[in-house]
């Protein structure tokens, strides 16, 4: 090897550590306990110490994020397809986060045990990118309550079937949605309804517009209704109060309407600006005479 071949070598190589040093980036997720199918919501970390703006984009070829996955036995889960991250400006000496649902840009709806990191490409496109930390994480199949089988609205012939999922996640009992593809077999969409209390068993059927409702206790006093449609959309959410002749109930009329009954219907807004107004009361000084 010439000195001058082994000059420019050893000068690749100080570009390259160069590259490196100056990005400093760390993953994090948002808890470490999910249930197999509902977004897994990474957040990456970017502090630019190049002493100049660092504009990150994709180039048509590569993206300037990536996240390399593996399950419990080292194997790589692979992406979806190709996931697009858009550009993130950073100022010198600033940090940016970029949050990303993992679960939807990579195939992560089996249960198990997962790890990941994320890999960072430099604007010039030296070096191969700066690594972060990798986190654990695991999914369960949770626990079902409930299911049942639905057309979808318009004569398509196509086929959703709504669970209902217990999840013990991180020392709560929660309750979960889930929509799956009954031809394909495909999760639509899996997410968290609230916290549960399981002194009293949840209740669940379906309206006349194939949507389906749920009932929970969420506090000793308190019972949340959630209605979701069959793509997995939330279309409203109510709290009610129990009565001093019982629980909530879900009932289904003639016409396949579905409401509840013997409840007091709970509006928080209303509930605090009762309570600012006792305070406000409480205030006042003493009266004396």
């Amino acid at each position: 090897m010439t000195f001058r071949r082994a000059f420019y070598l050893g000068l690749a190589m100080v570009m390259i550590t160069s590259a490196y040093a100056q990005l400093a980036a760390s993953l994090r997720l948002n808890k470490k306990q999910y249930l197999a199918g509902e977004p897994i919501m990474a957040v990456v970390t970017v502090t630019n110490h190049a002493g100049q703006p660092l504009t990150f984009a994709g180039d048509g070829r590569t993206q300037w994020l990536n996240f390399i996955i593996k399950d419990s036995r080292g194997n790589p889960v692979y992406p979806k397809g190709r996931a697009l991250f858009g550009k993130m400006s950073v100022k010198a000496g600033e940090t940016m986060a970029r949050e990303i649902d993992l679960a939807q840009h990579f195939s992560l709806s089996q249960p198990g045990g997962f790890s990941a990191s994320a890999v960072i490409r430099m604007p010039d496109g030296i070096g191969d990118g700066t690594a972060t930390n990798r986190v654990s994480f695991n999914q369960s199949p949770g626990r079902l309550f409930w299911s049942q089988v639905v057309g979808i609205p318009g004569g398509s012939g196509e086929t959703r079937q709504f669970k209902i999922l217990n999840f013990a996640g991180d020392l709560r009992n929660q309750i979960y949605a889930q929509i799956v593809n009954q031809r394909t077999g495909q999760l639509v969409r899996t997410f968290l309804l609230g916290d549960v209390l399981t002194l009293r068993a949840p209740l669940a059927t379906v309206d006349n517009k194939q949507r389906m409702h749920v009932m929970f206790l969420a506090t000793p006093t308190m019972w949340v209704h959630c209605v979701v449609d069959t793509d997995g959309r939330l279309v409203s959410r109510g709290i009610h109060q129990r009565t001093d002749s019982g629980d909530p109930q879900l009932l289904t009329f003639g016409d396949g309407t579905v409401r509840v009954a013997n409840s007091i219907p709970y509006d928080p807004k209303l509930a605090a600006e009762s309570k600012a107004k006792i305070r406000k009361a409480s205030d006042r000084p003493p009266i004396s005479y």
